[in-house]
């Protein structure tokens, strides 16, 4: 317990890329009651944080009289939540031992004798070289020097200039070509090697590599400058370090297959987590769009009296065929105040990893998962045949969507098993998404959608329109892909086996060998939604 004044936890979020958070920060987020963010982290920091925190800085950086003196405004609500006894989190950018304004709050505790913490984050002059592929040292100690253009004298760039040390510096879009010709002016040659790197760690990182005499020539040549939005953060890194011979080996984080793909998938959050997850792993930024609903049973009496079966003993298995059934079943639990305890004695099959995960999650371990393919018939592979011998009851509890198709309820039957096939739940098509997403799906904005059965095909072009024709299309089987041929859809990637995770890694090295072929070409790469062929027909 901390004092009546409170205490706060000066929290590093590293340089944007929310993987870089450290267990301490998560630790600390969690146990917040109140979270006052930089705006740039606030994003990164929340999902960590529980639901009911106070952000009060984020609703004062909504005003754009306030936006200016962000620092100010948070110096002042950190000190108003420690004094009221509370827990606070002040997260900034990058590390809090590099921020000057950080430093200058902690002063401020340290006078005011409220007790604080100091939770280190990667500093972005570090992280987003790392992630551009441009190592500050070698095995011949180079020394690096750190500098704030934005802050830096004559004599500092005097300094840097006489030295052959790496420098990093950290400025802006539209000011570096200047803090190019300070270098030069100090005594830098101009053939020096250097390299921007603008939105460093996130999937809108942008890497150019020039010398300190032709920046200004490389970014125009790009497009990049003049822009109006010039005074994004860029970190550029000069010396024989960031030459671009060696970024070519060694810029891992861009040359991802689906680097920067707004990737569609069109499935709800929770059945989509893992497969965005592998998406992200590929470089891509996954937006789930769900395209079906669920709601309870018209008729709940068949569900309730089954629930009540399987706590009176009258089935050997119980089989859940997606994670909406577990849920169903568990709703229906919490309802008759039953937890997982009533499954004891009944052996319990999943029809894969994520209904398996859901069911750990409830505190119950699956007996039956499928050894290949998941799906009905890979768990009907795997299934037992009834025996008389070693099966004191021969009946099944499958609770499932009114739509699921016959395949697992025949082929038990075959196996000697009666089988209640219970609607747990209803699918129906959900609401259209937000009108930017329509038009994101519609304008071309998405590089690429995942279809995971026909039923997505229809659904997300009846609430929301047909994927422009720029957009890749990616199906999880044959069946699908007819139906996306029959919406005149061209499909570009087929999954070679009925499976999520196939389909996203069949997207994956579709995207590796477009990468591939511009580079051949001594093309640049381009995502699809940067291409806009005039006229896309649907393959016959």
């Amino acid at each position: 317990m901390y004092g009546a004044a409170g205490h706060v936890t000066f929290l590093g979020a590293g340089p944007g890329d929310p993987g870089l958070l450290t267990l301490r920060a998560v630790e600390a987020l969690a146990q917040a009651d109140v979270l006052v963010a930089d705006p740039q982290v606030h994003d990164v920091v929340r999902p960590h944080a529980r639901a009911g925190v106070d952000t009060p800085l984020r609703a004062a950086a909504d005003d754009p009289a306030e936006t200016s003196a962000t620092s100010a405004v948070a110096a002042d609500l950190v000190m108003a939540a420690a004094r009221s006894g509370r827990r606070v989190v002040r997260a900034v950018l990058g590390d809090p031992g590099l921020d000057a304004d950080a430093a200058a709050e902690m002063l401020g505790c340290a006078a005011a004798g409220i007790t604080f913490e100091v939770v280190p984050g990667i500093a972005t002059a570090v992280g987003v070289p790392a992630y551009a592929g441009v190592p500050l040292r070698d095995a011949h100690g180079i020394d690096v020097r750190f500098v704030d253009a934005r802050t830096a004298d004559a004599r500092c760039w005097t300094e840097v200039g006489a030295s052959d040390a790496t420098v990093v510096l950290s400025t802006t879009l539209d000011a570096v070509t200047a803090a190019a010709a300070e270098l030069v002016s100090a005594g830098r040659k101009p053939d020096t090697p250097l390299t921007v790197t603008l939105a460093g760690t996130t999937t809108r990182q942008r890497t150019w590599s020039a010398t300190l005499g032709s920046l200004a020539q490389t970014l125009k040549q790009a497009k990049v400058l003049p822009a109006p939005d010039g005074g994004q953060s860029v970190i550029a890194v000069v010396g024989e370090r960031s030459a671009p011979a060696q970024r070519d080996q060694l810029a891992w984080f861009e040359s991802k297959p689906l680097f920067g793909w707004n990737v569609l998938v069109p499935r709800t959050r929770e059945q989509a987590a893992s497969l965005s997850d592998q998406l992200r792993s590929y470089g891509a930024v996954p937006a789930e769009v769900p395209t079906i609903a669920v709601e309870p049973p018209r008729t709940p009496q068949q569900m309730e009296r089954a629930v009540k079966g399987l706590v009176t003993g009258r089935y050997e298995w119980i089989a859940f065929t997606s994670v909406n059934a577990v849920k169903a079943v568990r709703e229906k639990f919490e309802e008759y105040g039953l937890d997982a305890r009533a499954f004891a004695g009944i052996k319990v099959a999943a029809v894969g990893d994520q209904t398996a995960a859901a069911l750990v999650d409830f505190g119950v371990k699956p007996d039956l998962v499928p050894s290949g393919e998941q799906s009905a018939a890979g768990l009907l592979e795997d299934w037992p045949p009834y025996d008389p011998v070693f099966d004191p009851i021969d009946r099944v509890f499958l609770p499932r969507a009114d739509i699921a198709t016959e395949t697992l309820v025949a082929g038990l039957i075959e196996l000697g098993w009666e089988v209640d096939d219970v609607t747990a739940y209803r699918t129906v098509r959900a609401s259209p998404p937000p009108a930017e997403t329509r038009e994101m799906i519609k304008g071309g904005g998405f590089d690429a959608v995942l279809f995971t059965s026909s039923s997505t095909v229809r659904n997300l072009v009846g609430i929301a329109g047909k994927p422009h024709n720029v957009t890749v299309i990616a199906c999880i089987g044959p069946a699908t892909a007819k139906t996306a041929e029959e919406h005149g859809l061209r499909v570009d990637v087929l999954a070679p086996e009925p499976s999520v995770h196939k389909l996203a890694e069949a997207l994956s090295e579709f995207g590796a060998r477009r990468r591939a072929a511009a580079v051949e070409a001594g093309e640049p790469v381009k995502r699809p939604s940067e291409k806009r062929p005039a006229r896309r027909r649907a393959r016959s």
